[in-house]
């Protein structure tokens, strides 16, 4: 598929303590797990007792870290990130965890999500002569962080001060020398979990908190439980600690960790995502069924739901295209040529299974239109008579502010063109969308961030950060001053706290 046509969530995160275990190999194999999420770059940073270092780079984890690189980071705390960036420069400053200090205390910081009114609050911190190295928004929390916990004197009370400041999606852990703190947006709109390592005879029990429940899994963590919306946890020699951050809001979970962010073997509310993807499938096949030979997915994430679509409807589930798995972001630039076979690097179809049949392709959305084209274009090249076109999420309409990067509109097709325009332009037979109540069935009975779909944003977005980023036409809900611009700012907080 072509970067440009797919949807990107900006990262995945881990921390663990766990006094007597190789803390840094455990985050390796966590962000091992965790890739799916982010392939600019990955850091780990482990505190040892005494300080906390970092090793960082751009790249994939398999080429970031060495035997030599985790062996050079004893500790038993540690944190760790893989970045696909939404916001700041593809850079060796932008990538995590971002390392802070706080008087003599060195922190480190790992970020998964978007802050809305982080250019304000960096505005603010310069003014108040913090620098910065990075134009992420991640260094602002950082920052932010450790200007108020220089204020209050505790770490816990200046994560909390900068919870109330901070507006957006974000889920966050933080290590220091001894303690690891993991905390999350209050409306929750990116997951974080926790897990727990069993005592063993070399080590005692230990902890884990990560972006999805595949990271516990491959370091042997049993799930415990979300982190709640807006809750601090705090993990150290004191055991596990937790408080109330900022109140908890309307719950409102990315629906898409369920369409496609989400490992399929990762579960949430007792419920893996491949099952979930399963009844996308099931429900689209309800909601457009359609008369064909063979039903296939696009890989990986269309697999599943193109098996449920099959099923329901009794028709052959196949392959019909083959995924090349050994592909990854490069900095070598394909030639002209081959960039002009696009796709092609990614993904190729199987003339035996397609040639002469009536092909139902099966995907997770589609975004700018481009990949669905040349992916329609193939299986007909392929010899497929027909190319039926079913997407297991509603039609992708709005842009994203809190950790996807489609945060302009002119970029989505769907806000750009009708049904039968969309259909045209990617050159299938027919083509339907799963409805957004299709999806809210399939999905366990939690809040939902559906703001991609239907223009209804849980957190306020600030005129600042949202100008210029709609057609003309669209008007989207609950647009304005966030609660940060209107009665939150860093100075409003000096005052608080004198």
């Amino acid at each position: 598929m072509t970067e440009a046509d797919t949807l990107h969530e900006e990262c995945g995160v881990f921390g663990v303590w766990a006094p007597g275990r190789d803390v840094a190999r455990l985050t390796y194999f966590g962000l091992f797990a965790l890739q799916h999420r982010g392939q600019e770059s990955a850091g780990i940073a482990v505190g040892d007792g005494a300080t906390v270092l970092v090793r960082k780079d751009l790249g994939l984890v398999s080429q970031v870290f060495s035997d030599a690189d985790l062996s050079a980071l004893p500790g038993h705390v540690a944190v760790g990130h893989v970045r696909y960036g939404t916001s700041g420069a593809k850079s060796w400053e932008a990538a995590q965890p971002h390392l802070s200090t706080i008087g003599e205390v060195i922190v480190a910081l790992a970020h998964n999500g978007t802050l809305v009114n982080s250019d304000d609050l960096r505005r603010q911190l310069i003014e108040l002569g913090i620098p910065f190295r990075s134009n992420t928004d991640s260094e602002v929390a950082a920052k932010l962080i450790g200007y108020f916990t220089e204020k209050t004197g505790h770490l816990r009370e200046g994560i909390a001060a900068a919870m109330r400041r901070i507006e957006g999606g974000y889920a966050m852990a933080l290590v220091r020398e001894n303690a690891l703190y993991a905390f999350r947006d209050p409306n929750g709109i990116r997951p974080l979990v926790l897990g727990k390592l069993e005592a063993t005879e070399e080590a005692s029990e230990g902890w884990v908190v990560a972006s999805e429940t595949c990271a516990l899994d491959i370091v042997g963590a049993t799930f415990v439980r979300e982190i709640t919306p807006g809750e601090i946890i705090r993990l150290s020699d004191d055991g596990i600690v937790t408080c109330r951050g900022v109140p908890q809001r309307m719950p409102a979970n990315c629906i898409f960790e369920h369409v496609y962010f989400a490992r399929p073997d990762s579960v949430k509310d007792g419920s893996s995502f491949y099952a979930m993807r399963y009844a996308m499938g099931r429900r689209l096949a309800h909601e457009a069924p359609v008369d064909a030979d063979l039903v296939i997915g696009v890989p990986d994430s269309g697999m599943p739901p193109a098996e449920g679509f099959a099923h329901e409807l009794g028709l052959p589930f196949g392959e019909g295209l083959i995924k090349n798995r050994y592909v990854a972001r490069t900095f070598i630039q394909p030639t002209q040529e081959l960039r002009s076979r696009g796709v092609r690097m990614k993904l190729n179809a199987l003339p035996d299974n397609v040639a002469g049949k009536r092909i139902v392709m099966v995907d997770d959305s589609i975004v700018r239109g481009t990949t669905s084209m040349q992916i329609v274009r193939m299986l007909r090249d392929a010899g497929a008579t027909e190319v039926h076109v079913r997407i297991n999420s509603p039609e992708v309409t709005w842009p994203c502010f809190y950790g996807i990067d489609t945060d302009t509109q002119d970029q989505l097709i769907s806000a750009n063109m009708d049904l039968e325009g969309i259909r045209e332009f990617i050159g299938a037979d027919s083509l339907a969308f799963l409805s957004v109540e299709g999806l809210l069935n399939c999905v366990p009975m939690n809040g939902y961030c559906t703001a991609c779909f239907t223009g209804e944003y849980p957190v306020e977005i600030p005129a600042s950060f949202s100008s210029g980023k709609f057609c003309e036409g669209y008007t989207p809900r609950n647009l304005g001053l966030s609660r940060a611009d209107i009665k939150m700012g860093i100075g409003g907080i000096t005052a608080e706290n004198n």
